[in-house]
């Protein structure tokens, strides 16, 4: 095949891929992205997710909680954390990234956050990339501070609309 011609075929492919199925809305591969705002400091937010972590390192909160359980830091900084979520029965792993930014004179913070299962070929995930970021983001208490605000989709998160964050 011509060199011109490959380019081409590869960059269609990649449209493709880029794109969603028609009929379909979302990513091609099971993620989830969430922007949170919170009106209190970044330190406090890396405070209160990395502590959640911690605490749900372990299998012993997996039968009161669902999925609340076999969280791992990776690593974190005031800005950055890196995590891993494993589930519950099938042992499917998700990698976590969290982005913190101070606003509004650093007195607020946004919060960029993703999840996406490491296993190549999951398409559809029932929310789970979802309820890894949330479960935290509740379980730590940040839902009820002051500016709490979730933006995302269904698009932007593999079947978010059906999640259910408290079972299995």
């Amino acid at each position: 095949m011509a060199p011109a011609l490959r380019a081409l075929a590869v960059s269609l492919l990649c449209a493709m891929l880029l794109s969603s199925h028609p009929g379909t809305a979302g990513p091609l591969h099971a993620q989830c992205k969430v922007d949170w705002y919170f009106g209190i400091r970044c330190e406090e937010v890396f405070e209160a997710l990395v502590s959640q972590i911690k605490a749900w390192r372990s299998t012993s909160s997996c039968t009161t909680r669902g999925q609340r359980c076999l969280y791992k830091l990776q690593s974190a900084s005031v800005h950055f954390i890196e995590a891993k979520h494993t589930t519950r029965f099938k042992r499917h792993v998700d990698n976590i990234h969290i982005r913190l930014m101070p606003f509004h004179f650093f007195t607020s913070c946004h919060v960029s956050a993703m999840s996406i299962s490491q296993t190549w070929y999951a398409i559809k995930d029932h929310g789970t990339n979802y309820c890894n970021l949330y479960n935290l983001v509740e379980g730590s208490g940040l839902t009820e501070v002051r500016g709490y605000k979730e933006l995302t989709s269904d698009f932007m998160c593999t079947q978010r609309s059906s999640a259910n964050c408290t079972v299995d």
